[in-house]
């Protein structure tokens, strides 16, 4: 099975005091620490997994600049066979159906049966799978916690409301957003980065990819992000004492005067 992973590098929020930038607008990028995009790294692993059982190939593709190779060679450590950059000044700034273009570009250039991606990256929108799903017209689950590979197709198992599992059948080829838990991503050491750097990665600008510079980047964004702000800080929580029918008293005191209970 030929599987390509997209995967993209972020800020670690574990490695760096996020803070906001002059203009409102965006995080003080300048000194931050990068990483791969967590749930990416789950979608990589269950890549890996799939190949093993049933034989094939992991490739991974990245939207990015020079630095973005890093991420690539560290999945490819992990595992993954192959590494692709996207990589064109005119990417700068795209927005998630930006990035879905290229990515759908991307894929077009080779043959895949199962394209993944992490359920979400650093914006938090969840909307790059469905959109490249859209846009390759390929059947698509957001969500899943679960793969099984069958002749053709795929069972999957897919997170929803309440915690709560639905199985549903996806003919192949198709795409799939993972979530985090579906498995346990193993460990990347020195020695593993070190065996692969020095494998060429082919990189792709809006020409090789044949896309429309003016489609994608900041002068395509539909959606473009005018403010960032940090919430107020509310009051503190009240601790309730005492035994417990006294606790409970209290927060019944508490929501019938708040209008909770009549």
């Amino acid at each position: 099975m030929e599987i390509l992973v997209c995967v993209k590098r972020v800020p670690d929020t574990a490695e760096n005091e996020i803070e906001l930038n002059s203009a409102g607008n965006d995080i003080e990028r300048d000194d931050l620490v990068y990483s791969v995009n967590e749930w990416d790294n789950y979608a990589v692993e269950e890549a890996i997994q799939i190949v093993d059982k049933v034989g094939g190939t992991v490739t991974v593709v990245t939207v990015g600049d020079e630095d973005s190779d890093e991420v690539l060679r560290r999945e490819m450590a992990m595992g993954a066979q192959k590494g692709i950059l996207l990589n064109d000044e005119a990417f700068e700034n795209s927005d998630a159906k930006g990035i879905a273009t290229l990515l759908a570009a991307a894929v077009k250039k080779g043959k895949y049966d199962l394209i993944l991606t992490g359920a979400q990256a650093d914006a938090g929108q969840g909307a790059v799978g469905g959109m490249l799903a859209a846009m390759l017209d390929l059947p698509y689950a957001s969500l899943v916690n679960m793969v099984e590979v069958g002749s053709g197709k795929l069972t999957i198992g897919r997170e929803i409301e309440g915690g709560n599992q639905e199985i549903n059948e996806i003919e192949l080829p198709c795409v799939l957003s993972i979530q985090t838990g579906i498995n346990e991503p193993r460990y990347v050491g020195i020695k593993g980065i070190r065996q692969v750097s020095g494998i060429e990665i082919p990189e792709y600008d809006a020409d090789a990819l044949g896309v429309d510079a003016a489609t994608v980047g900041a002068a395509g964004a539909k959606t473009k992000r005018v403010d960032y702000f940090i919430p107020e800080t509310g009051e503190g929580a009240e601790m309730l004492t005492g035994s417990t029918e006294e606790i409970i008293a209290k927060l019944i005191d508490i929501m019938k005067a708040n209008g909770g209970l009549k």
